[in-house]
């Protein structure tokens, strides 16, 4: 699967029908969902500084579509983020989301955060999704 499904298409993140969204558009590349986002002003906490909740929604969606990429639907169970340094509105990162074990219906997920300019990663985070009946 290389699209988004139907049902995410006003996703906040992902859907190219939410007006106020981020559209980041996932992709995966030997079996690691990959993609670009650049914070935009009106994404601050902080003047100047990316939201910590912006930060978490694209780490969450990065590691979900890596399940969605391959068929699945699943939603997060458990999450625990660790934000390593800010990140100044109009800075490009690059998401990757890593699957690190499947058992059952569990996946337990790795979502990196990663500067474009210096490399340096601005948050990581580890998270459990079921996937649904």
């Amino acid at each position: 699967m290389t699209e988004q499904p139907d049902n995410a298409s006003h996703c906040f993140v992902c859907g190219p029908e939410n007006p106020i969204g981020l559209h980041l558009i996932f992709r995966l590349e030997n079996n690691i969902c990959r993609a670009e986002f650049t914070p935009q002003p009106q994404h601050c906490g902080y003047t100047g500084i990316t939201h910590g909740g912006i930060i978490f929604s694209v780490l969450d969606d990065v590691m979900a579509n890596w399940l969605v990429l391959q068929g699945k639907r699943a939603y997060t169970a458990k999450v625990d983020l660790r934000y390593k340094d800010s990140l100044p509105t109009g800075t490009p990162v690059r998401l990757e989301g890593h699957c690190l074990k499947a058992r059952g219906r569990l996946f337990m997920m790795r979502g990196l955060m990663i500067r474009i300019d210096n490399e340096q990663t601005v948050a990581e985070c580890d998270a459990s999704f079921m996937l649904s009946v």
